[in-house]
């Protein structure tokens, strides 16, 4: 089952000045992971409740399979929904919680039974069936949630900062937990986050929002690597940020000269943004337009690896990620002079006002 989102738009407030979601369009591929990523605030939480049917947009619609769900309740809309605080009923068992809506259907006793122990067994609770969730840890009850919301098999998964609640160890393990599950079931799901490496590890689609707008959507790969706005570059991983203005096609970083995008006017300010580990360093200049000199302010070890803090006359702070090899090539102290490559920028131009 595919999603397809069309022009959502969601307002908040008495006069309904404030917008949630703003012509938000996209779409959730058959049997995929789609991740909606951003800050909060920026209106993710408020477009999963609106594919689930549990708020009415204000404009748009939503399409599952083709067909326009949009004034379909939620309960016919053949949604799954897992949340941050697992929502189980405390008074039941593992078994019960994952039964409650197997129970509603009116499924026979037999069939219900069934389905129980196959998720039991699927997300991995064996031996803990007769538990109640204060029994059990976060990252079971976190299951039990998930196996609940798969029991009535349903064609789509909506998932609102799942992991949200754990804590960093086992959101790792979840994150594997999941990546296993949905091989198994691919079952078509939309993920909200604000955890870059969640939806970047997770999800074959990425959706990145900003002000109740979508900002970028592409895989992981795209939003990472080829980054449509500034907002993206900047949120997505780490950056270094330059900043100058455009001259003659191209943007001044003192006496280095990148590329800047057709088309943008002289005198509008730019900024480049460069990732830590696609810099290079080198201890002399080899003439190259790319290269911006700088000194050493500080070196510190991460496991194997290296941050290495600059400075350069077109930022306020610099940093660099090397392996132990490199760093250990370079044999860099604090105050040595390098050469910075920043080459690799990806360089946007803001809106040009005289």
């Amino acid at each position: 089952m595919s999603v397809r989102v069309r022009g959502l738009t969601k307002r908040f407030g008495r006069s309904g000045e404030a917008a949630a979601a703003q012509e938000v369009a996209f779409e959730a591929p058959r049997g995929s992971i789609t991740a909606l990523l951003g800050p909060s605030g920026s209106g993710k939480t408020t477009v999963l409740r609106l594919i689930a049917g549990l708020e009415v947009p204000d404009g748009g619609r939503v399409e599952i399979d083709g067909v326009d769900v949009t004034r379909v309740p939620v309960q016919r809309r053949g949604v799954g929904f897992v949340f941050q605080g697992y929502a189980l009923f405390e008074h039941l068992s593992v078994r019960r919680n994952i039964a409650f809506g197997l129970e509603l259907l009116e499924v026979p006793r037999a069939q219900r039974e069934a389905r129980v122990e196959e998720l039991i067994s699927l997300v991995q609770l064996t031996g803990l069936a007769d538990r109640l969730p204060s029994q059990l840890s976060g990252g079971q009850r976190q299951r039990v949630a998930f196996a609940r919301a798969l029991a009535t098999r349903p064609s789509l998964l909506l998932l609102d900062e799942p992991f949200g609640a754990l804590d960093t160890q086992v959101r790792l393990e979840l994150r594997q937990w999941l990546r296993a599950l949905h091989q198994k079931t691919h079952v078509t799901t939309v993920l909200v986050t604000h955890d870059q490496d969640e939806a970047l590890e997770l999800a074959e689609q990425v959706v990145v929002m900003n002000h109740g707008r979508v900002e970028q959507v592409g895989s992981a790969h795209d939003v990472y690597d080829h980054p449509r706005s500034a907002f993206v570059a900047a949120f997505i991983g780490s950056a270094n940020v330059l900043r100058g203005h455009v001259r003659e096609g191209a943007l001044e970083l003192g006496a280095v000269r990148l590329r800047a995008p057709e088309g943008a006017p002289d005198g509008a300010p730019a900024q480049a943004f460069v990732r830590p580990h696609d810099v290079k360093l080198r201890r002399a200049d080899v003439t190259q337009t790319s290269r911006v000199p700088a000194s050493v302010t500080e070196i510190t070890r991460i496991g194997g690896f290296a941050r290495v803090e600059l400075r350069l006359p077109a930022s306020e702070s610099f940093f660099v990620r090397l392996s132990k090899p490199e760093l250990d090539a370079l044999a860099l102290v604090p105050g040595d002079p390098v050469f910075v490559d920043v080459g690799s920028a990806r360089i946007f131009v803001e809106d040009y006002v005289i």
